[in-house]
């Protein structure tokens, strides 16, 4: 659970970086448009993931805050199961599962090596060696992007963003096992005021902690 939620909270708030260097090698994408002049961000989701027979595996809904670079707060909650934090804060990676009462913390520059979270200290040559980014054409009214991982040992092997006009819309993961987790956005609102407080973690009193924060 913990890494389909990270792969996919990650995947979504280092897209700037991701963009940024295809944008330096081919034709912008609806990812540049979308993420140029991007400062902060405020969003809601639904999600469903299924196998690779297209049976669903779980459902749910959450919250995304971001603030560029490498800040964010994303919140989800699976039907029938207690909520889920993961918070970037700028020095640390922290996931929180209210329901094991148990944080996990590790140093964000290296959580996840080769999955996107590289993307948070990576040199632009690192990136431009990680990733390809090609516009993926228009279906089901979106204008779709696909991002692939360059490394065999990534945790997910293509995603697709759909965007309709200046909104992002659905992002879609296919993850090594032949999962596939669908993102729906809404209620998403481009340079929304996001505070420190919201940016940061503090451990509840009685949680387990795993890692030494920084």
């Amino acid at each position: 659970m913990m890494k389909s939620l990270v792969r996919v909270a990650l995947l979504l708030v280092l897209s700037p970086w991701l963009a940024a260097t295809a944008a330096a090698a081919t034709d912008a994408t609806a990812l540049d448009r979308y993420l140029d002049g991007l400062t902060t961000l405020r969003a809601k989701f639904t999600q469903v993931v299924v196998d690779a027979s297209g049976k669903q595996l779980e459902t749910g809904q959450g919250s995304l805050l971001v603030r560029r670079p490498g800040r964010f707060r994303w919140e989800y909650t699976p039907s029938g199961a207690g909520a889920q934090l993961l918070v970037a804060d700028g020095a640390n990676l922290w996931f929180y599962d209210r329901e094991l009462q148990q944080a996990t913390v590790k140093p964000a520059a290296a959580a996840l090596t080769a999955t996107p979270v590289m993307l948070l200290s990576g040199s632009d040559s690192d990136l431009r060696a990680a990733f390809t980014v090609a516009a993926a054409g228009d279906r089901d009214a979106l204008d779709w992007v696909r991002v692939t991982p360059r490394s065999a040992t990534a945790e997910f092997s293509s995603a697709e963003l759909g965007f309709r006009g200046e909104k992002l819309v659905r992002l879609v993961i296919h993850d090594r096992l032949n999962q596939t987790d669908t993102l729906d956005f809404s209620d998403s609102v481009r340079g929304a005021r996001v505070t420190d407080a919201e940016l940061n973690f503090t451990p509840p009193a009685g949680v387990d902690v795993i890692g030494s924060p920084k």
